[in-house]
């Protein structure tokens, strides 16, 4: 009678040690010095894990730091690492009831939670905005006949994948001076067109006129970025997010899940999830949509949607939301400084008036609270309120000391 393997039993003593070297300081390690070839002998998994720890952990780049406020990736919520540690350990497969069963009636569950925020009827989860657009507009290629895809020139870049990906034409519109789509510019016949409709651009987070939605044969929201907001105060910000066919959330992003964790909905869930589904002989229900295995991102989802409620999830937007508004409002009433546009979604984009600082004040600000982006040819800094620990006021006193 074999003996059961203990690299696959609970070793507590080796988890407590994950998480106790999660809690050192490796800021200052040197980087790992890994064998270029794959080694003969293991070192054991607690050596491992010892290894690993100082790059790992003290290389990666620190989402939850105060100076953290460059990019759309927020911290997440611990209770997420724990769901996380959970999904790996057990490891199940949504493709087939018998390898999920209580992941899947959880991925159920969030859906049901979050769809009718944005006035669909369902839908379900995929790894990221860029599945969820393909899968969009896959559906509205089959329910609607659609033969091109109109988008905005602010649109994110997997919006004309996805028109290429499924034989669609692709027309780019201009956008305004905000960065929104210029609504002027809109084909008069949509017959045979899925438009497209940012809610928070990628780069300005510029919201495209909502009211256009229910103009083309098939309207799809990429609300990627600003969609939680339908859980805020700032709910009226999307108004007409409802009159579409389908929406794209990424809960990596504003719902602070580990990635990769986002959402396609639709307006007729039953309609879409048939078009674009395929049997194997394999399977006991069919496969629904691009992925074919895939694991439970939803536990994280719904652990953290229990742990905090509407109210949790809002109080945390916005906060980010109030400091993004802190630093627009600073950068407005500085002589020194430019902003592109008033912030719409958490996103402040700005630059100094002398380009000639603009390479010199970005190297002396705090590593990680800035990006950059370019707009008609125009470099502009970006700063993203994805972070609710940032401290706002030392990236102002920073700004206020790196310029003449």
């Amino acid at each position: 009678m074999s003996s059961k393997d203990q690299e696959f039993a609970v070793d507590s003593d080796g988890l407590h040690r994950a998480v106790e070297l999660m809690s050192r300081d490796f800021s200052r390690a040197k980087r790992l010095d890994l064998p270029t070839e794959l080694p003969l002998c293991g070192m054991g998994s607690t050596a491992a894990l010892n290894a690993l720890a100082p790059s790992i952990l003290g290389g990666a780049a620190r989402l939850g730091e105060a100076t953290s406020f460059a990019h759309m990736d927020p911290p997440t919520p611990w209770v997420t690492w724990a769901m996380t540690l959970w999904n790996a350990s057990l490891n199940q497969n949504l493709l087939h009831p018998a390898t999920s069963p209580v992941a899947r009636q959880m991925e159920e569950r969030v859906v049901a939670w979050l769809a009718p925020f944005f006035g669909m009827n369902g839908g379900h989860m995929t790894p990221g905005s860029t599945v969820a657009n393909l899968t969009a507009l896959w559906a509205a290629r089959e329910c609607a006949g659609v033969t091109e895809v109109v988008a905005s020139a602010g649109a994110h870049l997997s919006i004309a994948k996805a028109a290429h990906l499924l034989g669609l034409k692709y027309l780019s519109l201009p956008i305004d001076a905000n960065g929104s789509m210029d609504a002027a510019r809109l084909p008069t016949d949509l017959r045979k067109s899925a438009l497209v409709l940012t809610a928070g651009a990628t780069s300005t987070g510029a919201i495209d006129p909502l009211d256009l939605a229910g103009r083309a044969a098939w309207t799809h929201v990429d609300a990627a970025w600003a969609g939680p907001l339908r859980m805020s105060k700032y709910a009226h910000l999307l108004a007409g997010i409802e009159s579409a066919n389908s929406v794209a959330v990424s809960a990596h992003k504003w719902l602070f899940q580990p990635k990769e964790s986002a959402l396609v909905l639709f307006k007729d869930t039953e309609k879409a999830h048939a078009a674009v589904s395929f049997g194997g002989a394999y399977l006991a229900t069919p496969n629904v949509g691009v992925l074919g295995s895939h694991g439970a991102a939803a536990t994280a989802l719904l652990a953290t949607l229990l742990a905090w409620g509407r109210e949790g999830v809002a109080q945390r937007i916005e906060h980010c939301m109030d400091l993004a508004h802190r630093l627009g409002d600073f950068v407005a009433a500085d002589e020194r400084l430019e902003l592109y546009a008033e912030p719409q979604t958490g996103i402040v984009v700005w630059h100094p008036k002398d380009e000639n600082l603009f390479d010199h004040a970005l190297r002396k600000l705090p590593a990680g609270s800035t990006s950059t982006t370019s707009l008609a040819g125009v470099k502009w800094y970006r700063n993203v309120a994805a972070n609710p620990s940032a401290d706002i006021d030392l990236l102002i006193a920073t700004i206020r000391g790196v310029l003449p």
